[in-house]
């Protein structure tokens, strides 16, 4: 009789069982919902990025058209590698975006003839932010980064500087500038093609 009493489990109570049973679906549903969300803004993003590609064309084409020459419009978003501690580039071959706007130029002048930089188009900033791996909220990353949208900052802050390797092929003339043949310096859209060849 003793034996049977200490094998004997008290029986949990209905309303406690009821209560994880609704907890449980709860948070099935949160993550459904969550899951669901971020779909629909990767999706989102991505129609926006083709809508603004594709409407780049087409005023490319209309200018032509008429006989005009087509300005696209300033770029906002640079990637700039090697150089200074206040861009968080402590090593030779590192990488890391950079806003545009009057001082972020300014020192980036200052600093031109030891760094190279340009415009990076969706492709090179997707290709670096994916090569780090960072899980779901990736198009939420690359849109934030991309568009150098409100949540610019805290977006970039997340990411680490990007360790690229050294170019294939190897540099051409590091202390000349783009301009005249060498690699230093503002590349502009050219900053995709060095990208490629060290990511």
């Amino acid at each position: 009789g003793a034996e049977e009493k200490k094998k004997k489990v008290p029986a949990v109570p209905e309303t406690l069982k009821k209560k994880r049973k609704n907890f449980t679906e709860l948070k099935i549903k949160r993550l459904r919902k969550k899951r669901n969300l971020i779909y629909e803004k990767a999706k989102y993003y991505h129609k926006e990025h083709k809508q603004m590609y594709r409407t780049e064309i087409q005023m490319a084409r209309m200018a032509r058209k008429a006989g005009n020459f087509y300005v696209p419009a300033e770029p906002k978003l640079a990637f700039v590698q090697k150089v200074l501690q206040l861009l968080l580039l402590w090593q030779i071959f590192n990488g890391t975006f950079v806003k545009l706007n009057k001082a972020s130029i300014n020192m980036l002048r200052i600093v031109e003839p030891y760094i190279a930089w340009g415009y990076p188009n969706l492709k090179s900033v997707n290709e670096l932010i994916y090569k780090c791996g960072y899980g779901k909220s990736t198009k939420i990353l690359i849109h934030e980064i991309y568009t150098v949208g409100k949540c610019f900052k805290k977006a970039n802050n997340f990411l680490w500087p990007f360790k690229l390797s050294s170019p294939q092929g190897g540099m051409k003339k590091k202390t000349t500038h783009f301009v005249e043949g060498g690699d230093a310096g503002n590349k502009e859209d050219q900053i995709n093609r060095l990208i490629r060849r060290m990511n």
